[in-house]
Formats: structure tokens, C-alpha cells, sequence
């Protein structure tokens, strides 16, 4: 289609916007030369970013809303099998279809052990086509569901909207990718720009094709550092990312500047104690000496006060089912020395963290400081009895007592509160959700010496509330 072609499909949709669903089938006698309708079907989905149209299922282009996206979300059991296809299609293309047996499957196990090696070195992953695939095989799937808890939160708080302008940096093979486009609903616009400078970028080509026809994704083979930012954006994902860059403060508050006024800048990383704490380090540095505001799910209660703790915090959902990928490796094993279980990865734990800019946050909520304990001053209640609020900030992380992270945004040594008794009037610390605000009235404080730590305890003196 020429250039000016292009421009009458583009008017005569600016006009009937406004009055009724765009048909190809109708506005293609409108253009010089009569192009097929299914050539103006190409275009205006091309242009559909541009002039804020949805396709339909019946083939007619609508405006999109402006309305907040609502989703139906109740967790990921399963990776899903059309995704799982895809990915074992590109398996087969390259090894064949015995992909897990033989050399090529001694390959690929081999390509796992050594980046999870080189991971927990601290050591970089150089990427070729065969360690792509074997990253894929490991990671594709626990990255789907991890940003599918992440981002559907954000979702319910009414924080992604019909258009969304999205920038995954370091987006690998598409974990986090197919999990958004599989969240939003059909009747959302999503401009998908990816900045994955590795080999990564062909699977991630070929498993965007299953998005729908309203993801309109664009790769960009570059750095994070490289990448010229143009543009806002409503969701900037880093989503195990930020721990490979030399500079990781200084890139996030480059692409920070690039946020949406109501826009929010995602950080994701693995659960494990040096990651965690380095993705909490760049959140303390953009939030508390500006110029962004920590969303959540770490809080600030106390005005003036910033947490100086190590702030190591992770999320834990259900483990979802093995998918077929990764049991085909795993049962090709055939050294007794070898682990099958090595090769199988089902476990979703993670911290993240949100920053906007707008100054909004999850939790709008300041104590009352003549009836509440801050957490910045625990060292003047050890061996007394306080109330205070603060966040649910892990799963039991004992397998004693029940024992949880907790945080008021003002400590400079990290708090747990440990249920020393259970009765029916503390048992919403157990109950809570990670991040929920909880009161307390009554807890013990202690200081424990083995952990440079305080202890909260929780017993049957104690009373602890879900605040809203």
C-alpha cells in the first residue's frame, strides 16, 4: 500500500471512530484504487497503536478504553500448553524430535548446570543460540508466572490501563512477555517494546507470534545502557534484569525519567539473599532520596524515616505443575550421578518492588506516633511490651515457630515477629497476606544477638489486626 493509500485508510478511521465500528470491508471503496480489504485489515493493525484502536473478534477495529483493565486471576497452575507447543516446536527444529536424548540432551543439561553456576558465581552468562534454549527450558516458565502475580496486582489496584505502553528491559526469552499479553484482556492495546541485546531475541521473536492481535510487540537487539530512550511508557519491567548491569541505580533512574506521569517502573528479581537485597538497594536509592515513591510492597509509615536494614523480602506462591518440557529432560537422564531434579524448575519465589511517581502508594497509612511503637526506636523498648503497625513482608521462614519478616519503613535492623502461642486474636499475622499492614498491640520486644535482629514476639498476650 502506498503512502497516501496508507493516509486515506488512516483519515477515514479518524472519522468513523467516532461514529461506528471501522470495517476494512467498508472503507476500502473509500481509498484510491480500491485496495483488497484484507490489505487495509494489515494496515490499520499496523497503525493501531498510533490512532488508539482495538481489532475485534468479527474483524472491525474499535476505539480502545480508557478505562483501568480488570482481570480474572486466581494464580498459575500450569504453564500454558500453547506456549509449552511453541517452545518445544523450536526444540525440535534445532535438535530434532529426540531434543532430550543423546548429545543434544547432554547438552542442554549441561548449559543449565553452568549458567546456575555462573548465576550463583556472580558470574555473567554469555548467550548463544543452545544456552538460549536451555535458559528457556528452565526459566521460561517460572518467569511467565512470577510476572503474572506481579502484574496482575497492579491490575486490581486499577494501575494498568486499556493502552499500555510497555518496556521490558533485558526481556530474555519471553517468560515475562507471554505472562502480560496473556493477562490483559482482549480488549486491550499493548505497544510491546523488548531490549534484549542476546542471542534470547530469536526465541523471544518466534513465542511472541502467540500473543493476540491487539500486542503489538517490537524487539530491540541493544543494552539497557545503549537503548535511547523516546517517549513514556506505562509499565518499564525490569524483571531479572537489574542484577547483570554494571550501573543498576544509574539505569533504573534513566528509565525512571521515561515513566508515565501515572506510570510504574517494576523491578522483579529471585529470591535468593544477595539479588533480593541489591534489587531493595535500588529501590532505597530512587525512593528515599528521590525522585520516585516506593508503590510497594515494602512501606514508609513514618514520615521523614527510611528503612536502613539489609531488607532481604520474597514473595512464595504455589508450585505449579511440571511442564512437559522439563520432565522430557529431566526423565532422559541417564548418569546415576546426576540429579533429575536439577533440571526442573516449579517454584515461584521473588521479590519485586514498584515505583511510581506520582507519589501514590499501596498503603496510604500513618500511625498514630502517641500509641504506636516505631520500629526506628526498638532499641528503647527491648524487654517491654508495644503496639505497633507494620508489613507482612514473608512467608514463615521457620520451620519452628511460625516466624515472619515485618517492616515499618523506619528500622535500621530488621524485625520478625515470631508466634511463640497462636490464639484466634493473633492469628491474622498467619492469615495475612505478603504486604498486608497488620497491627499489633501487645508484642514483646527482644533483641536477638545470633541475628543482629529484633524479635517480636506474638503470644497469647498479644492481639494482631488486618488493617484495610
Amino acid at each position: 500500500m502506498s503512502a497516501d493509500q496508507r493516509e486515506e485508510v488512516r483519515a477515514n478511521a479518524k472519522y468513523l471512530r467516532e461514529v461506528r465500528p471501522i470495517d476494512p470491508e467498508e472503507i476500502f471503496e473509500y481509498v484510491d484504487g480500491r485496495p483488497h480489504p484484507a490489505v487495509v485489515r494489515e494496515t490499520l493493525r499496523d497503525e493501531a497503536p498510533d490512532l488508539g484502536l482495538v481489532e475485534r473478534t468479527d474483524g472491525t477495529f474499535v476505539p480502545v478504553s480508557d478505562d483501568p483493565i480488570a482481570v480474572e486471576f486466581d494464580g498459575v497452575s500450569a504453564f500454558p500448553d500453547e506456549h509449552a507447543r511453541d517452545l518445544e516446536n523450536l526444540l525440535v527444529e534445532a535438535y530434532g524430535p529426540g531434543w532430550p536424548d543423546g548429545e543434544s540432551g547432554d547438552g542442554l543439561r549441561d548449559r543449565i548446570r553452568r549458567f546456575k553456576e555462573s548465576y550463583f558465581a556472580g558470574q555473567a552468562v554469555e548467550y548463544d543460540r543452545d544456552t538460549a534454549l536451555a535458559y528457556a527450558i528452565y526459566h521460561l516458565a517460572d518467569y511467565y508466572a512470577v510476572a503474572q502475580y506481579v502484574l496482575a496486582d497492579l491490575a486490581r489496584d486499577g494501575l494498568l490501563s486499556h493502552h499500555l505502553r510497555v518496556l521490558d528491559v533485558g526481556a530474555g526469552v519471553g517468560g515475562p512477555a507471554l505472562g502480560l499479553a496473556d493477562l490483559l484482556p482482549d480488549d486491550a492495546l499493548c505497544e510491546y517494546h523488548a531490549i534484549e541485546p542476546s542471542a534470547a531475541t530469536e526465541i523471544l521473536d518466534s513465542l511472541l507470534e502467540a500473543t493476540g492481535r491487539n500486542v503489538h510487540p517490537t524487539i530491540h537487539r541493544t543494552t539497557a545502557e545503549d537503548f535511547e530512550l523516546d517517549g513514556e511508557y506505562d509499565l518499564i519491567l525490569f524483571a531479572n534484569s537489574l542484577s547483570e548491569l554494571d550501573d543498576p541505580v544509574g539505569v533504573a533512574r534513566r528509565y525512571f525519567d521515561a515513566l508515565a506521569p501515572a506510570g510504574s517502573l517494576v523491578g522483579i528479581a529471585p529470591a535468593d539473599r544477595e539479588t533480593s537485597i541489591g534489587l531493595r538497594q535500588i529501590e532505597r536509592a530512587l525512593c528515599d532520596s528521590g525522585p520516585a515513591t516506593c508503590y510497594g510492597p515494602a512501606v514508609r509509615l513514618w514520615p521523614g524515616h527510611a528503612p536502613t536494614d539489609r531488607g532481604w523480602s520474597f514473595d512464595v506462591k504455589p508450585d505449579f505443575a511440571v511442564p512437559g518440557f522439563q520432565r522430557r529432560l529431566a526423565e532422559a537422564v541417564e548418569d546415576p550421578d546426576d540429579d533429575p531434579e536439577a533440571f526442573v524448575n516449579v517454584d515461584v519465589q521473588f521479590s519485586h518492588t514498584v515505583l511510581r511517581r506520582e507519589g501514590r502508594r499501596k498503603t496510604e497509612f500513618i500511625p498514630n506516633p502517641d500509641r504506636t511503637a516505631k520500629m526506628a526506636e526498638s532499641d528503647r523498648h527491648v524487654s517491654n511490651r508495644v503496639d505497633l503497625v507494620a508489613a507482612k513482608l514473608s512467608h514463615s521462614l521457620s520451620e519452628g515457630n511460625p516466624l515472619f519478616k515485618v517492616s515499618d519503613g523506619s528500622e535500621s535492623a530488621d524485625h520478625y515477629a515470631v508466634v511463640t502461642r497462636e490464639t484466634g486474636l493473633n492469628r491474622a499475622l498467619a492469615e495475612a497476606d505478603y504486604g498486608e499492614l497488620l497491627a499489633f498491640e501487645n508484642v514483646l520486644v527482644l533483641w536477638n544477638d545470633d541475628e543482629d535482629a529484633y524479635n517480636l514476639v506474638v503470644d497469647d498476650e498479644t492481639i494482631v489486626d488486618r488493617l484495610a
